[in-house]
Order: C-alpha cells, then sequence, then structure tokens
C-alpha cells in the first residue's frame, strides 16, 4: 500500500477531551485563549498567500497532545448560535507531529508530515467486504436511532478512509478509542477498527434492550394495578377535600340514591340494574363513566313532581289581559282548557286511559305579534313553569330524541332536559320557530317531533339516552311559526291550530301606551312624569311611521322618540317635563314613511292613470297591499301576446293568463275594445319586482286592471280587492282574509271586495276594523267591475308600453 507525505508548518490549536478525525466538520469557541491564538496565528499566515488558514488540531489528553494530528482549515469566522465568536474548521488530513518552531502570533508553532496512504482500486475482495459490513452496522444503528439522512450519506462513502473516519461522529465512542483511529495511518486497519467498535457496541445495545424488556415484563400485573389504584384514590381523597365533601359522602352511593328517590317502578327496576353493572365494572371501565351520567340524569329528572294548576278562571283571564292586548284566541283556548281542567279535577278524572289533559297548539303569524312572549303569559296564567326550546336551525334528529348511551358526549334530547329543567313533569314547553326545523343526512327532527306532539303517543315517549318511558302527556306543549306552509302535514295534523294574524292599529295603540312605552321609558332612563306620549302620537307611529302586522318596529320607533327627548334634554336643548304631540314627531324622527294613498294628492296616487288596481296579498310579515300595473305595446313595434314581470309564480302567471283570456271571450259583453288584446301585446307588472310573488288570489286585480286599462275608466283609489277568477268570470274563494282585511285598514282602504264563498271569514275580522270597512262580498268579475272602476267622465288615452 503505497504511501505519500508532505512537510508542513502550522500553528498547534488544542482539543481538550476532544478528537477531531479528517472529513469533519467542527465549530469552535474563539473564547478560549489558545483556539483564538491559532485561529489569528493561521490568518497571519495566510495573508502571505492566497490559500485558507490552516491549523493544526492536536488532541490533548489530560495535559498531554498526542502524536497525531489533523490538519484544519479555518472556513469562517462568525458568531456562534448562542451568539459567542467562533470559527468553522474543516479536517483535511493526518499530520505526524514533529519539532516545535516559530511562527507569528503567540501560537504554538510545530513542524509536521502528512501521513497518506493509498488504497489499491479497484478494492480487494476482503477490503470490500468490510465496507459492506461496516455500511450495514453503521445502516442499522442509525436507522435505530431515526437518522435516515444519514444512512444515506453513509451509504454514498466509497473511500475506505473517509468511510472509517466517519465513525468520528459516533457519540458511544470514547476519547482514547477515537484517538486509537486518528493516530491508525492505515485506512483498512483503521476501518477494521470502527467495524469492531460499531459491532461491540450493537452487541451491548442488544443486550441492554433484552434485559430493559424483560425487567418490563417481569413486573407483575397486581402490584402495578395496587399503585394504580392507591394513586387514583389519593386523588379522589384530595378532590373531595378540595370541594369541602366528606369521605364517605352517602351520595356517591348510587343504590342508596335510586331506593331513596321517588322514581316510576319502570324506571326504578331500570336504574338498579344499572347499578348492578356499575358494581361490576372497574374503575378504568369507560361504561363505568356513562353509567354514571345515565343515573345522575335519571335521577335529576323531576318523575313525580307537579305544580298545581290555578283553577282561578278569572284571574287566569285577568292575568292574559294584562300582559297581551287582542289575541282572543288563544285566551279563549286557555281559558277552555283550564275549565276543562278543573271539571276533570272535580270529578276524579286527571288521569284516563294512563293519559294526562295536557295540550298541544301551534301558535302561527307573523314576526312581532307576541307568540314567544305569549308562551310566558300562558304559564303564568296557569301557575307552571315556563321552558322556552329554540328549533330555528335544528337538522339533527338526536336534538329530540337524544344520543345512544355509546356515543362519546352522548346527552338526552331537547324534550327532556326541558322537562329536567323545568323541575316538574307538567310545565308549558315553548318550541319556538317549529317552521324553521331543518333536515340532513342526521335524520329528519320533525318526524321525531310526531311523538312529542301526538297526544295519543306522548305519554310513553323514549328519549335514545334514556331508554325508559317519560310521560309528557301533563306538558302544554304551545310550537310557534311563521309560515304554515313549511310545516310538516303530518306534524300539523297534530296540533290544534291557532292564527294570530296581527293587531289593528286600535290595538297597536294600547300595546304601546300599556307596555312598549313604561318599558322604553325605563330603558331611557326616564319616568313616566318626564315624558308622555299622548294617543294622537302614538297613532300617528302605528299607522304612518310603520306599517306591520306586528308591533317590533312601533317599539322601535318609541325607542327613537324616546332616545331623541333624553337627548335633547341632556344637551340643553329640551325642558322636562315633555308631552310628545302629534305634530313633534316630524321634528323628533322625521317624515313619516307610510302615508296612505287617500292622504296624497289625487294626480300623484298609483291609481291615477288607467291599468293600475289595487289588490291584497299575505306575506310572512302578514297581510300588505300590493298595486297591479298594465299596458298596452305600440301595435307597430309591440307583439301581441302577454308579457309578465315582477318576480311572479307559476300560479300568478296562470291567473294572469286567465284573466286575459275572460277578457278576450267576453269583452263585448263588457263593453271593451276586445280588438286591442288580439292586435296589441298586453304587459302586467307587479311592482316591488325583487319579492317573489305567487298564488291564485291576484286573479280579480289582474282582470280588473285590464278592464281599466281597455276601457279608459280610473280605478277607484279607496278600493282594493282579492280574489280568484275563473275562465267563466266567477270569483272563486281565496285565503288569509283577515289579515288582507288588517292589511286594508292599515293601509287606509275603506272598499273591500272579497269572494262571496269568504263571507263566514268576516266573523274572525275585529269588529273595530269591520265598522271601517266597507266590504262587498261578490261572485262575479262583472260585480267586481262595477264596483271597483269610477264611471268614464273624460276620454283617456290608453298608456302604451314603451
Amino acid at each position: 500500500m503505497a504511501s505519500t507525505s508532505t512537510s508542513l508548518t502550522l500553528p498547534v490549536l488544542p482539543l481538550d477531551d476532544e478528537v477531531v478525525l479528517p472529513g469533519m466538520v467542527v465549530p469552535l469557541d474563539l473564547n478560549d485563549t489558545d483556539v483564538r491564538a491559532a485561529v489569528e496565528a493561521a490568518q497571519a499566515a495566510a495573508r502571505t498567500g492566497n490559500s485558507k488558514p490552516k491549523v493544526l488540531l492536536v488532541p490533548r489528553i489530560d495535559g498531554t497532545y498526542a502524536n497525531t494530528g489533523v490538519l484544519g482549515t479555518v472556513e469562517q469566522v462568525g458568531r456562534l448560535a448562542d451568539g459567542d465568536p467562533g470559527a468553522l474548521i474543516r479536517g483535511v488530513g493526518r499530520v505526524r507531529i514533529g519539532a516545535g518552531t516559530t511562527g507569528p502570533g503567540a501560537a504554538l508553532w510545530v513542524e509536521g508530515l502528512t501521513v497518506e496512504q493509498e488504497v489499491p482500486d479497484p478494492l480487494p475482495g476482503a477490503v470490500a467486504e468490510l465496507v459492506k459490513e461496516y455500511k450495514a452496522l453503521a445502516t442499522n444503528w442509525l436507522k435505530k436511532r431515526g437518522a435516515w439522512q444519514v444512512v444515506d450519506r453513509v451509504q454514498q462513502i466509497d473511500d475506505v478512509s473517509a468511510l472509517a473516519d466517519n465513525s468520528g461522529y459516533s457519540p458511544f465512542l470514547s476519547t482514547a478509542q477515537k484517538v486509537e483511529l486518528l493516530e491508525t495511518a492505515d485506512p483498512v486497519e483503521r476501518l477494521k477498527l470502527a467495524t469492531a467498535l460499531l459491532r461491540e457496541h450493537l452487541a451491548e445495545q442488544d443486550v441492554a434492550e433484552s434485559i430493559a424488556k424483560d425487567v418490563q415484563e417481569g413486573v407483575d400485573k397486581q402490584q402495578r394495578e395496587f399503585l394504580l389504584r392507591r394513586q387514583l384514590d389519593a386523588v379522589r381523597k384530595e378532590l373531595r377535600d378540595l370541594n369541602g365533601e366528606a369521605q364517605g359522602e352517602e351520595s356517591d352511593d348510587y343504590r342508596t340514591r335510586v331506593e331513596a328517590a321517588d322514581l316510576p317502578e319502570n324506571v326504578r327496576e331500570a336504574a338498579l340494574k344499572e347499578v348492578e353493572k356499575l358494581e361490576r365494572s372497574s374503575d378504568q371501565s369507560p361504561e363505568g363513566s356513562w353509567i354514571r351520567t345515565w343515573l345522575d340524569t335519571v335521577l335529576e329528572l323531576p318523575w313525580n313532581e307537579r305544580t298545581e294548576d290555578a283553577y282561578d278562571i278569572q284571574g287566569a283571564q285577568g292575568v292574559l289581559d294584562a300582559e297581551h292586548s287582542g289575541l282572543q284566541d288563544v285566551k279563549e283556548r286557555i281559558t277552555e282548557y283550564l275549565a276543562v281542567r278543573k271539571r276533570r279535577a272535580d270529578r276524579g278524572l286527571g288521569v284516563v286511559g294512563g293519559r294526562r289533559g295536557g295540550a298541544v297548539l301551534a301558535l302561527v303569524g307573523p314576526p312581532g305579534v307576541g307568540k314567544t312572549s305569549l308562551g310566558e303569559s300562558v304559564a303564568h296564567a296557569m301557575g307552571r313553569k315556563f321552558v322556552r326550546v329554540a328549533l330555528g336551525g335544528v337538522r339533527d334528529e338526536a336534538e329530540i330524541r337524544g344520543h345512544r348511551r355509546t356515543y362519546v358526549g352522548a346527552l338526552p334530547g331537547r324534550i327532556v332536559r326541558a322537562i329536567k329543567e323545568a323541575g316538574s313533569m307538567n310545565p308549558v314547553v315553548l318550541l319556538d320557530e317549529i317552521d324553521k326545523v331543518g333536515s340532513d343526512f342526521r335524520g329528519d327532527p320533525a318526524a321525531a317531533l310526531l311523538e312529542v306532539l301526538d297526544p295519543a303517543q306522548n305519554h310513553t315517549f323514549r328519549d335514545h339516552y334514556l331508554e325508559v318511558e317519560l310521560d309528557l302527556s301533563d306538558v302544554v306543549f304551545l310550537a310557534t311559526a311563521n309560515v304554515l306552509e313549511a310545516i310538516p302535514e303530518a306534524l300539523l295534523d297534530r296540533m290544534e291550530l291557532v292564527r294570530l294574524d296581527g293587531y289593528t292599529e286600535d290595538e297597536k295603540v294600547v300595546i304601546a301606551r300599556d307596555h312598549l312605552v313604561p318599558r322604553q321609558l325605563e330603558r331611557a332612563g326616564l319616568n313616566g312624569d318626564e315624558v308622555t306620549l299622548d294617543e294622537g302620537a302614538l297613532r300617528k307611529l302605528a299607522g304612518e311611521y310603520t306599517r306591520e302586522a306586528g308591533v317590533r318596529n312601533l317599539e322601535r320607533a318609541v325607542t327613537r322618540v324616546l332616545r331623541k327627548v333624553a337627548a335633547q334634554h341632556e344637551l340643553g336643548e329640551r325642558e322636562l317635563p315633555f308631552t310628545v304631540g302629534e305634530g313633534d314627531l316630524r321634528a323628533l324622527i322625521g317624515r313619516p314613511h307610510h302615508v296612505p294613498e287617500s292622504a296624497t294628492d289625487p294626480a300623484e296616487r298609483r291609481t291615477a292613470v288607467p291599468g293600475v288596481a289595487t289588490g291584497l296579498a299575505v306575506t310572512g310579515a302578514g297581510g300588505d297591499v300590493l298595486f297591479v300595473e298594465a299596458s298596452l305595446a305600440d301595435p307597430e313595434t309591440g307583439a301581441a301576446g302577454l308579457t309578465l314581470t315582477g318576480q311572479l309564480g307559476d300560479v300568478m302567471k296562470e291567473s294572469a293568463q286567465i284573466a286575459l283570456s275572460f277578457l278576450r271571450s267576453h269583452g263585448a259583453e263588457l263593453e271593451l275594445p276586445v280588438a286591442d288584446l288580439k292586435e296589441r301585446g298586453a304587459h302586467i307588472h307587479f311592482p316591488a319586482g325583487a319579492v317573489p310573488k305567487d298564488g291564485p288570489s291576484a286573479g280579480v286585480t289582474m282582470t280588473t286592471a285590464l278592464a281599466s286599462l281597455l276601457s279608459g275608466r280610473l280605478v277607484r283609489t279607496d278600493v282594493a280587492m282579492t280574489g280568484e277568477v275563473s275562465l267563466t268570470g266567477r270569483v272563486l274563494p281565496i285565503g288569509g282574509v283577515k289579515q288582507k282585511l288588517l292589511a286594508a285598514h292599515r293601509a287606509g282602504i275603506t272598499t273591500v271586495i272579497i269572494p262571496k264563498r269568504n263571507e263566514a271569514d268576516l266573523d274572525d275580522v275585529p269588529a273595530e276594523v269591520l265598522d271601517k270597512l266597507d266590504v262587498h262580498p261578490v261572485t262575479d268579475v262583472r260585480q267586481v267591475l262595477e264596483l271597483a272602476l269610477a264611471p268614464a267622465t273624460a276620454t283617456l288615452e290608453v298608456p302604451v308600453a314603451a
């Protein structure tokens, strides 16, 4: 094996108890005096040439220098990770240390002779096998440490000398072993030594792992369980002491609690079975936690707790009247329910066929009419507890029936939780926004409500979590909804429907005077002696500043008035006490937004031109008036046919076709120029085009608008109409008569045309509204036209569509 050598003069950089082998790159701290002196001397010597500064890295063991060092090049001088000055030095080759000499700087300079032995290429078979063995051992050791990136680096080293020197990175080698590797000049012998050291370490590691495994498996299971139980007992004791509980508190004994509780027999049997399971299970079993939670829930339910109903019928009526104005249908239903309950109790008929006398009512009406607050008033009048269950947006069937106990975090459904919250088995439960219940892949909550709200089934209601029967037959369920059509038909069939169609103007004034104004005075920091609103101001707020079925916007308007008065007083602009009159509203909150058509200039009214009629409709916010506009296209530019705009539904489009067909076939009889309908295209438009509209009740309105357009006669401003029209001109019945008449009254309409077959619905309309309306039940479109169209006083030009 050939060798080469070169003489060098280098500054000595001593390494205390450390060894650097060729090929290694190490950072060194320049705070060490010897290290700094060597690096500075090397830098001084390198200034005379173009090469990197060179030092001699020599291990210094217990103050004694080794015979062989490593030629190192200073790659970089800067800052270490901790901020201290340092130098990055790369080991290049072995140097046999000779005699000392002189050189620049304060470092020790020595002469040395490089030691380089070459390995023949290709490698002999024995050496190749040695290389393969070392790589296999190194790979095995590195994989155990998870150093996968280093495995690839080792596999790529083909030089025998570099492969042997790579073992200098091994942390398990002692300093003496590394010095031995450094002083072994022959690469093959050095690789043999590195392989032997690595093989020995792996054998020791295997023995250590085997011993550790045997010791771990030798730990007795009973002793380990005993230790863990003692620790658990100690933790429980600390928790009891922290909570101020006695160590032997009786509440921990579930059997005692179940036997002492007043439970129905079937519930007691189920609870005792669960207690037996709990006694057999270990503390570590997850089933134990489920059983404890289930037992706590069962024991907290008021199985035999009931509040006594207040059978003072007149007193209950007084409570309802005091807390809510109007809403007579609901009040009468609650009064009837209490009267029947009282007579059943007097005759000992509290339970008939296993069922008690509960009630299921659906309160359907526009927003703001008091559906939700009415539930609390009903509970107050009956002397029962009140619980509200919000169903808006609920999509999971488990929200109603509960989760199976096997699920982590399982809970009973909202109905069981409502009973638990109320603390009695006969509360008033308000199911708020039942029309907004959704459904998805988790089930249909509305289907789960079928059993809850069915008087024939809810005395044996089973929650998925409890899995015992729960009697809901004594609960008064009040469900609220805005849109009746959104409630599933099967669910609606189980509830008694009570419609709340909105308030009249007189009722709104009473509500504002008795409820809204006192509440908002308190919230504004005022009292009744400082600010008052007279009846004229309240009536104008209800009629011209708001137009709604409920009173939410009215309350906001009252709030704005009181806020403005309070602010003006604090700014010194107004003295108190102050009475807000009708004439003060404009200065306080601006001009009214809903002035009736009858109060505007006749020339500015919508019906001031032929082809515009006033109709009535029902929306999610109650009844409302809508206008229908009709025009004919220029015969030279417009094609014959019918154009409909205003975002209309299919039923309303068909009604427009029927109206047009009726006028075409009966135009001569009605003295209308039907030739215009055949030659010129008709256009019917419903303003508020962004609002979807549908339904057949605008049929007579569209017919009247087209007849007005063709005849040139105006539609009376004070007339509104509703009804479905047939091809023969018959006026057919429609729905929502009460809501539509209330809307007409709010809009200042004085004459209303309705189908004759809806005449019975007038019984539901408040008397004060009927007194102010002239209602005409009709059976034929001809009667509608006679009532709605003004007499022809002059020939008017028919509007032409642009």
